[in-house]
């Protein structure tokens, strides 16, 4: 019998000039669950105004997932990286996410040293979380977590359990004109075209009668 093949969900890190997809980082296995809070953007409480959006919900993004060497451990000669180094390099791919790299604070420290006085802060690459075709959209990490569970006798990390909180950037945050914007509106357009498949039910299925 032949297994479906399962897509993964995970994280891919692109240049924003160019779109080229600068790191692929997909989850080793994907959660049982997936959390998602949509907040209202509403226009305020003045008279008339109940009914107005002053922008796009603000929808955070939570989950857990899994890491562990332990089936690659069962074949060294393989997976020689594994051996040495446990889930390390799996670890830091992700916590680059949240933070600068080297070159870039070596950088803004010779510049500030050369008494420049306003030092932009340093812009990462726009991170996509994927889940599905249905769903590719611009995030920001706001949280990131790893419960490191299991180590080889070098005390690498060999199981970990990692929680990923994001935020998805809308054109409120990056403008129309950035690629995550555009990104964003592809999203919100197949939200639009995916709801119009749900149809709409019958009033009488709520108990109404139409007048």
């Amino acid at each position: 019998m032949i297994s479906p093949r399962v897509v993964k969900g995970g994280i891919v890190e692109i240049d924003v000039i160019s779109g080229r997809a600068l790191r692929t980082i997909a989850l080793q296995y994907n959660p049982d669950a997936l959390t998602r809070t949509v907040a209202v953007q509403a226009a305020g409480g003045d008279i008339g105004q109940a009914l107005r959006l002053k922008g796009v919900a603000v929808e955070t993004l939570r989950l857990e997932a899994e890491i562990d060497a332990t089936d690659r451990l069962e074949f060294p000669a393989e997976n020689a990286a594994t051996v040495e180094f446990g889930i390390h390099p799996q670890l830091a791919a992700l916590e680059l996410l949240v933070n600068p790299r080297a070159r870039a604070l070596v950088d803004n420290d010779a510049l500030a040293a050369r008494g420049v006085l306003e030092v932009l802060p340093m812009e990462t690459p726009l991170t996509l979380f994927v889940w599905s075709r249905q769903r590719v959209v611009p995030v920001r990490l706001t949280e990131l977590s790893i419960a490191e569970e299991a180590f080889d006798t070098s005390l690498n990390p060999i199981r970990a359990k990692v929680t990923l909180g994001m935020r998805v950037l809308s054109v409120d945050d990056v403008g129309f004109g950035h690629r995550g914007g555009a990104l964003f509106m592809g999203h919100l357009r197949n939200k639009e075209a995916l709801a119009a498949r749900a149809g709409s039910a019958a009033l009488s299925a709520l108990g109404l009668e139409v007048i």
